[in-house]
């Protein structure tokens, strides 16, 4: 399974959103079903973390990924984006054939 790649503009945007939450909190993205292309992908604050769960770590910031959504996005690349429609993270993932025009939804 490939390893998911974290940016350094996602580092950097992950560490400056940790500085207002608890200590000991990390981003939790992880792969739900439903979306406009059949996958979503969600994006939670936590502190909690299972024994099972994979740290992907750049520059001081932590991205938490539970091992049934790593399937889903293995080999992909976590960035931070500012565009015209804003700014997000945005997924860059070889497994999807399709995805949707927000972005946080994508198919297989």
């Amino acid at each position: 399974m490939a390893e998911i790649t974290l940016t350094a503009r996602a580092a950097k945007r992950i560490n400056e959103i940790m500085v207002a939450e608890p200590a000991g909190s990390s981003l939790r993205i992880s792969v739900n079903g439903g979306g406009c292309s059949g996958f979503s992908y969600a994006f939670d604050i936590t502190r909690a973390r299972e024994s099972q769960d994979v740290a992907i770590e750049r520059d001081g910031a932590t991205v938490i990924v539970d091992p049934v959504s790593l399937e889903y996005m293995s080999g992909s690349t976590i960035d931070f984006v500012n565009d015209l429609i804003g700014q997000s993270f945005k997924i860059e993932n070889p497994l999807a054939t399709a995805s949707c025009g927000c972005g946080t939804s994508f198919s297989l």
